[in-house]
């Protein structure tokens, strides 16, 4: 439905992997669009974190997109866990083979959305003061695009080279012979820290929660194993699309404690930890994330894996999370943990004191003082929300986003907010814990429907109502609730719920019951020819 009174049908902000399947969705809706990206180039996230080791956790024959005939013959990536350059060159022959770049504007940040209840478009401005107008508003700004800035107060006193990792420079940076300290042991730091082992003269890493650190088991993809792929492209893909957390992987269909014999416990774990990656949390048991004890046998069981690589066992100890099992994200290791058999390798644990910058480095508050020629800062992100509330969103009747969401972050199934008309968010919170290039298919193939939907009976507006949004929230809770960490992930500052951001409320930012029953709560709405929305006419 043409609307001459806005700029364009659509304006998608940001060109990662929702930004890109969105603007493909919408123009196969015939739709004017127009698509604005903060970075100089497509890729999002794997724009900006193109740190040393920067790679996925999830494994190249699911990290991809599939919406369209010819987009599996731009997949040739050469390792299991592609590389960020890889994914960035992934993005960009999609965009180009679309035809997709003439509609993204590179360079320029949205600083503000505003709707207009009256004329029914947004309003989207950059910060480089252009303006234009839309009737939908997809704000595909990613979970983790925002990164906590670095919370000490020395850091303008430091004269020493600092760098974060999720903004690190296009540029090389020179680490070689340099004193170098790595603040933070998260996904990022992970993988970071055996990159820079290697050519530092010192390499210092600050610890303040230790993560599980599960072995990632990368390998080149030879020309045989690629074929392989390409030819299982679509079923892997509709596997992924069927499994929880988004990756073609198999129930396995048993529990801990439904297994009598302790050493049969044992190798099944074993055979997880040798198969690499996720497949030990998904493919071992079934009750790792609901039973307390079983989880309690999961986390042992990488304790010891931790002491048995870790020679020192002071260090090792250190690297020993307390904490129940998938509290956190596992990240995947790439030697990680052999990192620190290296003699210029030292960590220090700060779980019980805090740190600042001073001229020459970093100081603990008791008065231990290091010296540094790098700081690099792998602090995380605000998860979820960050990228949204920093901009300037106001819905119906000027109410804020942010002010909404610092009190209650309410969403239908991660996609439409009430008071938010005809806005589609993409990859915001309460969408499932998972792979997000499965994630985002079927969530920006329903938004599709959806807004195909309405241009049909020509309906200028939707909107969810409060009850909808109510009973998602139940259901959301429900499921985090229902997890062996709903209470320790708050304990051990997970951004699960954002409790790495202090003073931020603690909510539960992800779904937690598995992609197939949120498609099946999508699905659900649109057979059902949306009954649980208000179209304006």
């Amino acid at each position: 439905m043409s609307n001459k009174i806005a700029d364009y049908d659509a304006i998608v902000v940001g060109a990662g992997f929702g930004g890109i399947r969105s603007l493909w969705e919408l123009g196969q809706l015939s739709l004017s669009v127009k698509c604005f990206e903060a970075g100089s180039d497509v890729g999002g996230a794997w724009y900006w974190n193109c740190y040393p080791g920067a790679r996925t956790d999830s494994e190249a024959w699911v990290y991809a997109l599939n919406f369209a005939p010819g987009v599996k013959e731009e997949w040739n990536y050469s390792e299991r866990y592609p590389s960020q350059k890889e994914v960035q060159q992934y993005l960009g022959r999609i965009v180009d083979k679309f035809d997709l770049r003439k509609h993204i504007d590179f360079d320029t940040r949205i600083k503000s959305a505003h709707y207009d209840d009256e004329r029914r478009i947004w309003t989207v401005t950059a910060a480089n003061g252009t303006s234009v107008t839309s009737r939908y508003f997809l704000p595909a700004t990613g979970p983790l695009s925002v990164a906590k800035a670095p919370p000490f107060p020395g850091l303008k006193k430091y004269t020493g080279k600092w760098y974060q990792a999720s903004s690190w420079p296009q540029n090389d940076v020179d680490l070689r012979g340099k004193r170098i300290a790595v603040i933070g042991t998260g996904a990022t730091g992970v993988q970071i820290i055996p990159k820079v082992a290697s050519v530092a003269k010192q390499l210092t890493v600050f610890q303040r929660s230790p993560p599980y650190v599960l072995p990632g088991r990368n390998y080149i993809i030879d020309e045989n194993q690629a074929e392989e792929i390409k030819r299982d492209f679509d079923s892997t893909l509709q596997a992924a699309s069927d499994h929880k957390a988004g990756l073609a992987m198999k129930l396995p269909e048993r529990t801990v404690k439904g297994v009598a014999d302790a050493e049969k416990i044992r190798q099944i774990f074993d055979a997880g930890w040798e198969c690499g990656g996720f497949h030990y949390q998904f493919e071992t048991f079934d009750d790792l994330f609901t039973d307390a004890e079983s989880n309690e046998v999961a986390s042992e069981y990488i304790r010891q894996k931790i002491r048995s690589i870790v020679h020192d066992p002071g260090t090792a100890e250190l690297l020993c999370p307390k904490y129940p099992f998938l509290s956190k994200r596992p990240p995947c290791g790439h030697f990680y943990y052999e990192a620190y058999n290296r003699s210029n390798v030292k960590l220090v644990d700060i779980s019980k004191e805090e740190i600042d910058l001073y001229e020459k480095g970093i100081r603990t508050i008791s008065g231990d003082e290091y010296e540094f020629d790098i700081i690099i800062f792998a602090i995380g992100y605000e998860a979820a929300t960050g990228a949204l509330t920093e901009i300037d969103v106001r819905g119906s009747q000027g109410r804020s986003l942010g002010e909404n969401w610092a009190k209650r972050i309410d969403t239908f199934a991660g996609v439409l907010v009430p008071g938010f008309p005809n806005l589609f968010l993409i990859c915001g919170p309460h969408i499932p814990f998972g792979n997000m290039p499965v994630v985002v298919e079927i969530q920006v193939n329903w938004i599709g429907k959806t807004i195909n939907y309405m241009e049909k009976n020509k309906l200028t507006g939707i909107e969810v109502n409060t009850e909808t949004v109510d009973e998602w929230s139940v259901q959301l809770e429900k499921t985090f609730n229902a997890t062996v960490f709903a209470e320790s992930s708050k304990a051990s500052r997970s951004w699960f719920v954002g409790a790495n951001i202090p003073g931020k409320p603690q909510n539960v930012l992800f779904y937690f019951g598995g992609v197939p029953a949120w498609a099946s709560k999508l699905e659900e709405e649109s057979t059902s020819e949306w009954a649980s929305m208000r179209f304006f006419l």
